[in-house]
């Protein structure tokens, strides 16, 4: 049967999905495992917060190792090697005994993990230029999609059978994302390197190219901008009026409903942004975050709150599809894997700053004013890109006069 690059996507497409449920099951329930299962009984607020950052810090140092790998051997290896692992590190973690064994696993996890940008490398290279866009907004929903249904699975999961329980459950999702890597994803379209890069050379080769870079930097800090305000929403939540009963039931909506949003919207802005361009879709959609965080000094209730999050999410979906074209087109395919490593890493080192600064600031200051800072600072990052495009725009045209 001849090769679909659609047929790939939606393979590809399940497989994120599973792997983005598998983690979402475990994480809201770890400071309970730790609690009930480990016993532990004193600063179980930095165990929580060591189990749950250490992931995203071994992640972060070892990806672009992962990805030179994966412009050496293909990204599909890379699926199919994570998704194992990733599998097997859930099943052992049913059988840990004490806070130690389960911070070893956490470091495993970072280090082996991969999927995620792997598969979108895979979509990317594998993908006829013009539907990129599309392909791209279509792969980012598929996290969505996981984040709002692996709480569900692993609140009935913890409620019924326990918590250490979910881990099995998350060992069986990322076993059918494994599987999917295994007999059905697709890599047509690669060409094997004559040698594998030193991760020194990919970190220079980087650095020297300003678009990459440029895109690269923007992911950390919009990574760092989600994470400031999530560890804090459910605390917010609290200070809106919910009860200590619903407060969980109501944040979970909240965050579900961001996650709604992006499944609508992201879609249609990678199509938007193949027809109108990705920097001025990424602009758009960062001036609607920024917007977004301001506008919650207005609202003061749980009802608006929540529609203010959905319409937030509407904008921000446009973000990450159109940081990972911009990535697509700033590389040339040899290097693309490499550069996804990279996406990887600067993501988490983002997913890591932003819960420790959001807390030091929400001790310092209020919530409200989190979003202030948040809002400001994503608005100073659209200003930025619309800046530096103009001034992209003028050399280019410098140049053209030139060359005539």
């Amino acid at each position: 049967m001849a090769y679909s690059w659609k047929m790939n996507l939606y393979v590809l497409w399940t497989g994120v999905f599973f792997c983005s449920t598998a983690f979402s099951v475990v994480i809201p329930f770890l400071p309970i495992f730790l609690h009930d299962q480990l016993h532990v009984e004193s600063h179980l607020e930095t165990w929580s917060g060591l189990i749950f950052g250490i992931t995203f810090l071994a992640s972060a140092l070892i990806a672009p190792y992962w990805g030179s790998l994966a412009d050496k051997y293909g990204r599909r290896p890379m699926l199919i090697r994570s998704g194992f692992f990733l599998a097997l590190l859930y099943f052992i973690t049913y059988f840990v005994h004490n806070p130690y064994e389960l911070l070893v696993i956490r470091i495993l996890q970072g280090v082996l993990a991969g999927y995620v940008p792997s598969a979108v490398a895979l979509v990317a290279t594998n993908t006829p230029e013009k539907n990129v866009g599309y392909a791209l907004g279509i792969m980012s929903t598929a996290t969505a999609t996981g984040s709002i249904i692996g709480p569900l699975i692993g609140g009935v999961v913890s409620h019924w059978l326990g918590s250490r329980e979910a881990f099995l459950v998350s060992a069986g999702l990322v076993s059918f994302s494994f599987l999917i890597a295994l007999f059905w994803a697709k890599e047509t379209n690669f060409n094997r390197t004559s040698s594998r890069s030193s991760v020194k050379s990919d970190l220079k080769e980087a650095m020297s190219n300003r678009r990459l870079l440029s895109a690269l930097l923007m992911v950390m800090a919009t990574s760092t901008s989600i994470m400031l305000l999530e560890p804090l929403l459910t605390i917010y939540v609290l200070q809106l009026g919910a009860t200590k009963g619903s407060a969980s039931l109501s944040a979970g909506v909240i965050f579900s409903a961001v996650g709604i949003a992006t499944i609508i919207a992201a879609p249609q802005w990678g199509k938007a942004g193949t027809r109108f361009g990705f920097g001025n879709i990424l602009f758009i959609g960062l001036l609607g975050g920024a917007i977004g965080n301001l506008l919650q000094l207005l609202f003061h209730n749980l009802i608006g709150f929540g529609v203010l999050r959905f319409s937030y999410g509407l904008f921000f979906a446009a973000v990450f599809p159109s940081l990972n074209a911009l990535i697509v087109q700033a590389t040339e395919p040899s290097f693309r894997g490499r550069a996804f490593s990279l996406n990887q890493s600067a993501m988490q080192i983002g997913n890591l700053l932003g819960p420790v600064i959001g807390g030091i600031l929400a001790g310092l200051l209020t919530i409200p004013l989190v979003f202030l800072i948040n809002g400001i600072a994503l608005l100073a990052i659209a200003i930025l890109l619309k800046y530096k495009k103009e001034e992209d725009k003028k050399l280019q045209q410098q140049q053209t006069s030139l060359s005539n």
